[in-house]
Order: C-alpha cells, then sequence, then structure tokens
C-alpha cells in the first residue's frame, strides 16, 4: 500500500502503469486518451488532487494490466507536460520514462480553420509545430492556425 499525504491508501499494481504528475482535474482526460471508460476490465486507481511539492496539487493514474503505447503517451504529453509514466513488472518500476513534448504534432489533433486544406482534403494529415512548451502552443504546418493547451485539451476530451 501506498499513503498519501491525504491519507489515502492505495494497493500497488502487480503489472501495469502508473501515471504520476498529471496537472490536477485531469485524470480523466488521460483516462479518455487511453479509451478507458471503465468497462474494460481493467482495475484502475484514480487519485485526484492530491498533494504536491511540487506541483501543490496533482493526479495520479494506476492501470493494472495495460501499457501504454508511444502515440498515447504523446497525447498525455499534450495535456499533462510533467507526467512522469511508470511501467510495472511483479509489483518493481522496470521502466520510467518522462516524455518531451514533440517538435511536431502529427495526424493527432485537427487544425480549427474550417479553410486550412486538412479540413478540406481527405487524404491530408494535420501537421503542428510546437511553438511554445509552457503554456502550450502549436501552430498549423499548412495554414499557421495557433492551437492553445486549452484547444487541444478540449480537442482531446472530444
Amino acid at each position: 500500500m501506498i499513503e498519501l499525504k491525504s491519507g489515502l491508501l492505495v494497493s500497488k499494481i502487480r503489472n501495469g502503469t502508473v501515471i504520476d504528475h498529471i496537472p490536477a482535474g485531469r485524470a480523466l482526460a488521460v483516462l479518455k486518451i487511453l479509451g478507458i471508460k471503465g468497462i474494460e476490465g481493467y482495475r484502475i486507481a484514480l487519485v485526484m488532487n492530491a498533494e504536491s511539492s511540487k506541483m501543490g496539487r496533482k493526479d495520479i493514474l494506476k492501470i493494472e494490466d495495460r501499457e501504454i503505447e508511444e502515440k498515447e503517451a504523446e497525447l498525455i504529453t499534450l495535456i499533462a507536460p510533467e507526467a512522469t509514466i511508470n511501467i510495472i513488472k511483479d509489483y518493481e518500476v522496470v521502466g520510467k520514462r518522462k516524455q518531451e513534448i514533440p517538435q511536431e504534432v502529427v495526424g493527432l489533433l485537427r487544425c480549427t480553420n474550417p479553410s486550412c486544406i486538412t479540413n478540406n482534403d481527405v487524404e491530408a494529415i494535420t501537421r503542428f509545430r510546437t511553438l511554445k512548451r509552457r503554456p502550450l502552443q502549436l501552430a498549423c504546418e499548412y495554414c499557421e492556425t495557433r492551437l492553445t493547451e486549452d484547444e487541444v485539451v478540449r480537442q482531446i476530451l472530444g
């Protein structure tokens, strides 16, 4: 069991993924990125607004028997740039990674400009370059339309 400062007890998972340092209130968005609705059968521990000396408040997500894929990790990084993804095997951390916000985001988001080629040509794939990491700001490679962090979160939450 892990005891958090708030007094909550959360048991360790045997195998799976722990995502720590999610900004407070964004764990549900991470679950959405992972396509987890609660009916898949994964055992999940979700801690929201836990005290954090580094972040003030944070969310933590534990998912038993599920490892995060690279494309999922990229999306998570866009809404939780400080997140740490820990891979657990036999109750031990065997892999720990901190994703960087990519220089380029391809095919994951849509351009908000209705006149953009990506909204009018079914074969065009969206491509955004990162202008700023904090706060996140992306620009469409085709029309220069900018996406803010809030817009990225809204798109991911759908």
